[in-house]
């Protein structure tokens, strides 16, 4: 029977962003491939340094120890390499050598593979590879540019914490629309206490943060039959926004059947200070601003989506 990928939260991630390439990507470009694949080939038992997001992975794999059968995990992870297979092979053996649950691999030789998203019902595809995000995202895919920044990782704590912008991310850029055309924050915020009950349309990572939102109802179900049993996963909404714009915002996750556990209204204030406290092991931002100081105190991905890229890939 073929292994079905429809109830289950996918993920995508490119070697790039797993596991730090600096060392093989220099000898890329200085030696060229025919040095870098024995260079690979010398290194093959030498398993690559952990990425920027390494802890998230191996954390997100951690929770399929709550589905009720082995071979159904709730989570699965699939590497999409633009390495061809011979020299992915150092890849694959590194997700080995860490004991990381990820058995299924795309090896496309200098091609991006962000084209097998829809196919592989993928909810998230991180990348190093900023191009290949990029056009992830001009195709409608879900897909975030794993930035070069600080890593969270505490191995006391079994947890995982992801933290989301609201507007551009989780949610589409039709208020950001509004205030972009206006350049005033009071008629955005009169465009949506106007529109308060009326939910936001579904940005990039929405489904994701559905899929994730599953697998916090697996957990409430397991603490209901186990009340010693700790919740792992946590979910917290980071915006800019404050009263009244937050009030659209929790209907719109209402209305989506998901709930956040933590949400941040900030209102101007610097996310990097709540980040810095908060210590999410990955939090996704469409704003390159906001992530050029968050990324200083936590793992950070950027979502090039919405009329603000837009226009920073017009001017570029």
């Amino acid at each position: 029977m073929a292994y079905d990928l429809e109830n289950r939260l996918v993920i995508g991630v490119a070697s790039s962003a797993m596991f730090d390439l600096s060392a093989s990507d220099a000898v890329f470009k200085r030696d060229g491939e025919a040095l870098y694949r024995k260079f690979q080939e010398r290194n093959l038992n030498n398993p690559l340094p952990k990425g920027i997001a390494f802890s998230f992975i191996k954390r997100l794999l951690s929770l399929n120890d709550l589905s009720p059968k082995s071979d159904d995990p709730l989570v699965e992870v699939i590497l999409l390499s633009r390495n061809d297979p011979d020299t992915g092979l150092r890849v694959m053996k590194s997700i080995e050598h860490y004991g990381i649950g990820m058995t299924r691999a795309i090896f496309m030789q200098g091609k991006g593979p962000y084209e097998f998203i829809p196919a592989l019902n993928i909810s998230l595809f991180l990348s190093g590879n900023k191009d290949d995000v990029e056009s992830a995202i001009r195709l409608n895919m879900p897909a975030g540019h794993v930035m070069n920044s600080a890593v969270v990782d505490d191995d006391e704590d079994a947890g995982l914490r992801i933290a989301f912008d609201f507007d551009g991310v989780l949610a589409d850029d039709e208020s950001e629309s509004i205030y972009q055309a206006h350049k005033d924050v009071n008629e955005f915020k009169a465009h949506e206490v106007m529109n308060a009950m009326q939910p936001h349309n579904p940005g990039p990572l929405q489904q994701f943060l559905v899929r994730v939102s599953s697998i916090q109802s697996v957990e409430e179900e397991r603490k209901r039959n186990h009340p010693t049993y700790k919740n792992r996963l946590r979910v917290s909404i980071v915006t800019a926004r404050d009263a009244p714009a937050h009030e659209r915002a929790m209907n719109t996750l209402k209305s989506w059947g998901v709930m956040a556990n933590d949400a941040f209204f900030l209102g101007g204030i610097e996310k990097r200070k709540v980040l810095g406290v908060l210590r999410p092991h990955i939090f996704f931002d469409d704003q390159s601003g906001h992530l050029e100081t968050a990324s200083e105190v936590v793992p950070s991905v950027h979502i090039p989506f919405g009329i603000t890229n837009k226009k920073a890939e017009s001017a570029g």
